[in-house]
């Protein structure tokens, strides 16, 4: 029978299965492009072409501010348009700007493009391309399995999900560091364009997809029951968490780049054979946390995220004193490990806070907050580390993530985003 929204929830368990698989290697190629360009790419192209470092940073800061703001638009989208079709829309937008990215840096790495404005304007065009159109990925994904999953299930099909797009962001700057060394600096970028573009197709072609058209009425009753949702009692802790948790993470990630480079004294481009096995290592902390952890020990959303926090405050304060690079390696392993088991907690939170009918509603306003942190990111990290102290960020994250504990601990109301006995 169908569900709300002409939905089928009931779908086979192995054509469920495959579907989940797909959409875990989808969001997975985002990450790992998007950490490839953020980690391995774009800081060391700007240090060739002798652009200050916040410059690297602010590239992302415009796709941010778009992915923020459209992330909403396109999660409401997939409830009308159908799920498939607004994720292959996200990844073909997304196989789009990195395409436009490999361009331009090949233009200004040949000197067609001699000017380091118009270098930036061009690299931070492009990837406002990924803000507006790839953004449309992953709150329809997120929706399609909140779609087909019970209360009970949804936690450990989302922390599952989270994992493609977590393992991809930590694993891409390894992958990335073999590009580099073997083919080139820019070659990242075209890789995941060809990548992007292919699972795009494999979205449109072969993922399942059981949602009929919306009537006008289901549309307009969601569409009444979406007003404010924001700003709901029952929504408003994750979003305001997940906000915290995308700039604290950002910054991490981002200076951590840059913090590698000045303290193992290494160039942008031997910077990428020690950040790739780092953030390796991040990678195999967050696959244990979502793929190992969360499915054994059975812990109340609300218990992730501020179990969460504290690995990665642990990993922020060892950044400042590490002098090596087996320190900064286990610092990453913390960081990955926090970020394993806060994400989910949030994202499935927010999603067993609300009906059926609005769950492309809410997964857009979950993506919109995890964006929101990277576009202030620049500023907050890069400009303090280069202008004020190479220190600063992570001792200000370290604060921000204390006080994030607190709030999910104590502030948090108990019961909002879990399963209530009796219910699937």
């Amino acid at each position: 029978m169908a569900g709300p929204n002409n939905q089928l929830p009931d779908q086979p368990r192995p054509d469920r299965r495959g579907a989940f698989i797909l959409l875990f290697f989808a969001l997975m190629a985002i990450g790992a492009g998007n950490t490839m360009l953020l980690a391995a790419v774009l800081p060391q192209l700007t240090r060739e072409l002798e652009m200050p470092d916040w410059m690297a940073g602010a590239v992302f800061s415009l796709s941010a501010l778009l992915w923020s703001l459209t992330s909403p638009f396109w999660g409401k989208r997939s409830n009308i348009w159908g799920r498939r079709k607004v994720a292959a829309i996200g990844l073909g937008g997304y196989a789009l700007s990195m395409f436009l990215i490999w361009v331009t840096g090949r233009l200004a790495l040949s000197g067609l493009i001699n000017s380091m404005i118009a270098v930036f304007v061009c690299l931070a065009l492009a990837r406002a391309l990924f803000g507006l159109i790839g953004s449309a990925a992953n709150p329809a994904a997120q929706a399609y399995v909140a779609d087909r999953t019970s209360k009970a299930e949804r936690q450990n099909e989302i922390a599952f999900l989270s994992s493609g797009f977590s393992v991809g962001s930590v694993i891409g700057p390894a992958f990335a560091a073999a590009l580099v060394a073997w083919v080139g600096i820019l070659s990242p970028a075209l890789f995941t364009a060809i990548l992007a573009a292919a699972m795009a197709a494999m979205i449109w072609w072969r993922l399942p997809e059981t949602r009929a058209p919306v009537t006008d009425a289901v549309k307009l009753e969601a569409e009444i029951s979406a007003k404010g949702l924001w700003h709901s009692e029952r929504v408003l802790p994750f979003l305001i968490y997940a906000v915290c948790l995308s700039l604290v993470t950002g910054v991490l990630t981002q200076v951590f780049v840059f913090a590698v480079m000045d303290k193992l004294g290494v160039s942008g481009r031997e910077a990428a054979q020690y950040t790739g096995p780092a953030f390796t290592v991040g990678a195999i902390a967050v696959l244990l946390a979502q793929l190992v952890l969360i499915p054994r020990l059975h812990l109340r959303n609300k218990t992730l995220m501020w179990a969460g926090c504290l690995p990665l405050l642990a990993g922020a304060v060892i950044i400042v004193f590490a002098q090596d690079f087996a320190t900064l390696i286990f610092a990453q392993f913390l960081i990955g490990l926090g970020q394993g088991l806060a994400r989910p907690g949030f994202s499935s939170g927010a999603s067993l806070a609300v009906p059926p009918q609005l769950q492309g509603n809410v997964a857009g306003l979950v993506i919109s907050a995890n964006g929101m942190g990277y576009i202030v990111t620049p500023f907050f990290g890069l400009f303090f580390y280069e202008y004020v102290s190479r220190d600063l960020p992570f001792w200000l994250c370290a604060a921000m993530l204390a006080a994030m504990f607190i709030y999910a601990r104590f502030g948090m109301k108990d019961g909002i985003g879990e399963v209530r006995e009796g219910e699937e």
